[in-house]
């Protein structure tokens, strides 16, 4: 197969084999590196994406002879740090991933850098806290604490000590503690129905609260639990649970993502055993369970067993859909509504789910629908860490643009972080002020749900 006929097969992955000598080796990943960054370089169609592909063609264009076998090795790292696992680039550009004999697999690749990165100590005690998110967020729901917290988050001092010992850049944006969690404020479980004739997916939603809904906005967690409710689906909030993991990966610190499946997989396999589709309402937080961690754990059996009972919650509501089960008694207009794909939605392979259930509300009341698929920037940690949040202001600079186009009554994202960040840059860019509101806080309005 010649260089220019690329690959027409659908993306194939992996096992991840972290655990072995090569993989940690930095000579090796340094080899793997310029092979694919050779494949990259003369490709360049994903110069579009991140910021490590610029840095790539820039570094490889200032060699003698414009090519990559004349890059210092020492500058690779400038393109790792700059990868945030998106994965767009693989599922959505790259034309030689596997099947295709060249296998390139560029967050792979990165990825392994990024341990190798970790394991030798130099990754920051203040990215390691930021990435500890079931730490900070153990602050949640603590009177007293919580608002005092809160305000000094606020306040230009207390900025300027989060650049100094995190390095939070001072106009990053950063969610705030909720001051009663999810797991506190809602009920554990809602009442069990009677399985209906021609329900083929899972009657029944264990819920995963993750991180960001338990402690920053558990208002996304009683939305869903209200539109459950409303479709007489029978849940229950998962008995326990650790961080999905996600932060530690794009950190490298993949023990740690090991110590966290420990915690989860147990719990969460219990659930699919007993029937129940696994529900989370963070697209990062599905991913994982739907890709990573199966690509790292793959001889595991109840990894496999959670992958396959992990939903997106708009995946499960529009499979319910179409098993006619939904119902579809929306009674307030959301008049235009700009929403945004998350990118790690993007690469779950469930399509648009999000965006069908917007269409399938505008076939009872009015919904002016604006669908933008690019990446917002923020990436988790990315986008507030002080030498990338201009970056990320950057890479979403053209969402904010299209996004505030339609002048919008709602700007939606599945992931929040998206959200708040998007809201940021249109602010920044002098847009006025729209509401965001969640997708699921949208379905529930929809629903006339108090």
């Amino acid at each position: 197969m010649s260089f220019r006929e690329g690959n027409l097969e659908a993306p194939t992955r992996h096992a991840l084999d972290w655990k072995s000598a090569e993989f940690n080796d930095e000579a090796a990943c340094f080899a793997e590196m310029e092979r694919v960054f050779d494949i990259c370089h003369g490709c360049r169609r994903c110069v579009s994406l991140c910021q490590s592909f610029p840095n790539l063609f820039d570094l490889v264009d200032a060699t003698e002879d414009g090519e990559v076998h004349g890059v210092a090795k020492s500058a690779y790292w400038s393109v790792v740090d700059q990868c945030y696992l998106c994965d767009l680039c693989y599922m959505t550009k790259c034309p030689y991933v596997p099947p295709h004999p060249w296998n390139v697999d560029f967050p792979h690749v990165m990825l392994r850098a990024k341990a190798i990165k970790f394991n030798q100590g130099r990754v920051k005690a203040g990215e390691r806290f930021l990435a500890s998110t079931d730490v900070h967020g153990s602050f949640a729901g603590i009177p007293i604490v919580v608002q005092t917290v809160n305000a000094l988050n606020k306040t230009k001092f207390a900025r300027k000590q989060m650049d100094g010992l995190l390095g939070v850049h001072p106009e990053a944006w950063m969610p705030e503690l909720a001051t009663k969690r999810l797991r506190w404020s809602a009920r554990k479980q809602g009442a069990a129905t009677e399985v209906r004739n021609g329900e083929r997916t899972p009657g029944k939603v264990a819920v995963f609260a993750t991180c960001y809904v338990n402690y920053n906005e558990p208002g996304i967690g009683h939305d869903l639990l209200k539109v459950l409710e409303h479709n007489a689906i029978p849940y229950v909030i998962v008995d326990k649970e650790s961080c999905c993991g996600m932060p530690k990966l794009e950190l490298g610190d993949l023990l740690a993502v090991e110590r966290h499946k420990n915690a989860n997989i147990p719990v969460l396999a219990r659930y699919a055993r007993e029937g129940y589709a696994i529900v989370s309402a963070i697209p990062s937080c599905t991913l994982m369970f739907k890709q990573e961690l199966p690509l790292m754990f793959p001889d595991e059996a109840d990894v496999q067993l959670v992958q396959d009972a992990m939903w997106d919650p708009f995946e499960y509501l529009v499979a319910r859909h179409k098993d006619g089960l939904l119902r579809t008694d929306f009674k307030r207009d959301l008049g235009k509504v700009s929403y945004h794909v998350p990118c790690h939605g993007r690469v779950q392979k469930v399509g648009r789910k999000t965006e069908e259930m917007f269409k399938l509300i505008g076939q009872s009341v009015s919904v002016q629908l604006n669908t933008v698929e690019r990446c917002s920037g923020h990436a988790g940690t990315y986008g507030v860490k002080t030498p990338t949040h201009p970056v990320a202001m950057k890479i979403g600079r053209p969402v904010f643009k299209v996004m505030a186009g339609t002048e919008p009554d709602f700007i939606s994202s599945d992931c929040a972080l998206a959200g708040h960040h998007i809201a940021q840059g249109m602010a920044q860019a002098g847009t006025p002020a729209r509401a965001l509101q969640h997708p699921l806080s949208l379905l529930r309005h929809a629903y006339g749900l108090e």
